[in-house]
Parts: C-alpha cells; sequence; structure tokens
C-alpha cells in the first residue's frame, strides 16, 4: 500500500512540474476568420409624386413641382473603382386621355457631387448621376415643366423609373 501511495504522489509531482514548465512557455493558436461583402445599391428619393401647377406660360415658361426639389440619396457597394449609375426613365409620354405633352417637357438641374441636369425621355434611360467606387452620395433634383399655349386642358401623367447600378 506505501508503495502505491509513494507512486501516485510521485506521478502527481511530476506532472505538476511538467505543467509548471509549460505555463512558462508561450502558446499560441489561430483561427481564420471570413467575412463576405457582396454587391449591393440603395436608392432613396424623398418625394413619390411630382405636381406641377397651371400657371400661365407668358409668364412662367418653365414651372417647378410643388413639392420643391427630390432629395436623392444613393448608397452602393462596387468592385474597386467601378462605376455606379443613376438613371430615370419616363414609362410613357404624358398622358391625359387621348392627349400627350412628350416626356421631353420634363428638364431637370440638380445640385450634390455626380449629380447632372437632363431632359426626360421614354426611349433610353438618361443619365441622372454617376460616381466611382463604393459610397453614399446625396443632393438634389429640381424638375420643371416646359408649360405651353399648345397644350390641351387635362391632368397629364406620367412614371417615372429610377434605377441605380453598378457591376
Amino acid at each position: 500500500m506505501r508503495i502505491r501511495l509513494a507512486t501516485v504522489f510521485g506521478a502527481l509531482l511530476i506532472g505538476g512540474m511538467a505543467a509548471a514548465a509549460g505555463a512558462q512557455a508561450p502558446s499560441t493558436a489561430s483561427t481564420t476568420m471570413t467575412a463576405t461583402v457582396t454587391a449591393m445599391a440603395k436608392l432613396t428619393l424623398s418625394a413619390a409624386a411630382q405636381t406641377f401647377p397651371d400657371a400661365n406660360p407668358d409668364v412662367v415658361p418653365q414651372v417647378t413641382a410643388v413639392q420643391g426639389p427630390i432629395v436623392i440619396t444613393a448608397k452602393a457597394r462596387t468592385t474597386g473603382a467601378s462605376q455606379v449609375v443613376l438613371t430615370v426613365l419616363a414609362d410613357d409620354d404624358l398622358r391625359s386621355g387621348l392627349q400627350v405633352i412628350p416626356a421631353s417637357a420634363i428638364t431637370w438641374t440638380a445640385t450634390g457631387a455626380g449629380l447632372g441636369g437632363g431632359t426626360l425621355s421614354k426611349l433610353a434611360p438618361v443619365t441622372v448621376g454617376t460616381w466611382t467606387g463604393s459610397g453614399a452620395w446625396s443632393g438634389t433634383q429640381t424638375l420643371a415643366f416646359r408649360n405651353s399655349w399648345t397644350y390641351s386642358t387635362g391632368t397629364y401623367t406620367c412614371v417615372l423609373v429610377y434605377t441605380l447600378s453598378g457591376p
């Protein structure tokens, strides 16, 4: 019985010394971390509708929207220095029953980095803004309706489709 006790005590003593010796030497381990970042775009417009009031064409040849400028906020994640483009396209000309006013009767000016002025089209998207690389941008777009004596009376509508794209 004594021999066993001494053996167990000796094994505990040797094990304790090995643990103490191991505590003095640094120990390292590593892990691999992975984060996936995908291309993404987000577009926010401050107004869901724009209304142009009636006005005398001699006095007000360009009518601006009652709601004022549209605040545009564009956000995108892209690959490297890829281009981010914001376009607008009219779904049709402005229509009131059978009466038509060309979409090109709507023009705009813009403020903010990367944004520019233009003329609306129903045939092809028109560039509103361009930027390079990932980021967030904001500015305003002020729409104007070319007023004319030649238009027939009515309430004219069309839908503007904005598209923010990148790679």
